[in-house]
């Protein structure tokens, strides 16, 4: 009897504990994506962490029931082709986001870049209002906030914003495309492969530029081994991993709170890693845009 109440009391914790070890995975990966930059090229860097996320997720396809998404043992042509289709989609949009992120991570600090791509949890409930989708009745609270927020972060003397702040601006706007993308696909498809496939879409994309223009060497590559493999394996394979299983039979509003965390995780990991301190603006701006962040999360009605 302790015994199953140890369990149960295990099963309860469980999720947000992984989301948590999610969330801190993907927060350290900025630190990863900002070291890379000192050896690669960003589209060298996105390629190689993309293939490698790919590579990581076969295991997991295989060991994983076959369609633990919708139940499916079998799957017809036209689920392939969905599944095919969804994951290009996806990949499409993850490889056009995370390049902009990549090359905004060159100018800017990795703690704002944190806190400016969570934009995206404010930005795909706004995006939802034209498509006629319900949202919380504090959204516009929070657009204001994560607003006034960006200004105290992201706006220097003279009213402009960094090349850096900009880029990952863009970058946020595309990631809640992506978002949105995947909420479409989601429910069709098995997550796992169809994460996979958008990883191996997204590397393959993020090739060609990268042998184009940047002409990566295998000397270089190998410098830039262990932020690549972090962000490669941890970051896509296991972290993604962690969020299927953590959330699983979680509060969606709550798994995403926890998930948002990683922008706070971000701003620790460059003062602790890399020793990029922030002012008190900064840090000012950074505390409204997560207040910004839970209020845009509280259920609407």
């Amino acid at each position: 009897m302790t015994h199953e109440r140890d369990r149960n009391r295990f099963s309860v914790f469980r999720g947000p504990l992984l989301l948590l070890l999610t969330a801190a995975i993907w927060g350290v990966a900025f630190v990863a994506q900002s070291v890379g930059m000192d050896y690669v090229g960003a589209f060298t860097f996105n390629a190689a962490r993309f293939l490698i996320g790919a590579v990581v997720l076969l295991p997991v396809i295989f060991l994983l029931p076959a369609g633990h998404n919708n139940g499916a043992k079998r799957e017809s042509q036209a689920a392939r082709r969905t599944l095919i289709r969804g994951g290009i989609a996806c990949g499409v949009f993850l490889c056009a986001a995370s390049n902009f992120q990549q090359f905004g991570i060159k100018y800017t600090t990795v703690g704002k870049a944190g806190f400016i791509t969570a934009c995206y949890i404010i930005i795909v409930p706004v995006i939802g209002l034209f498509l006629k989708k319900p949202c919380s009745p504090f959204l516009w609270l929070a657009v204001a906030m994560a607003t006034a927020g960006m200004y105290l972060l992201c706006i220097k003397d003279g009213f402009s914003i960094g090349r850096g702040d900009f880029l990952v601006l863009i970058c946020s706007v595309l990631f809640s495309a992506h978002i949105l993308v995947i909420d479409h696909f989601s429910p069709l498809a098995d997550g796992v492969r169809l994460s996979c496939i958008q990883f191996l879409t997204a590397g393959l994309l993020s090739l060609v530029p990268a042998l184009l223009f940047e002409h990566p060497s295998a000397a270089a590559l190998t410098e830039a081994k262990v932020p690549i493999l972090y962000a490669g394996v941890m970051s896509c394979g296991v972290a993604y991993t962690l969020q299927i299983i953590g959330q699983k039979g979680m509060n969606p509003t709550v798994a995403s709170l926890i998930l948002s965390l990683e922008s706070c995780i971000s701003v620790l990991a460059g003062w602790l890693i890399l020793g990029q301190a922030m002012s008190l603006r900064e840090l000012t701006g950074c505390v409204v845009m997560f207040a910004a962040i839970i209020l845009a999360q509280l259920p609407h009605g």
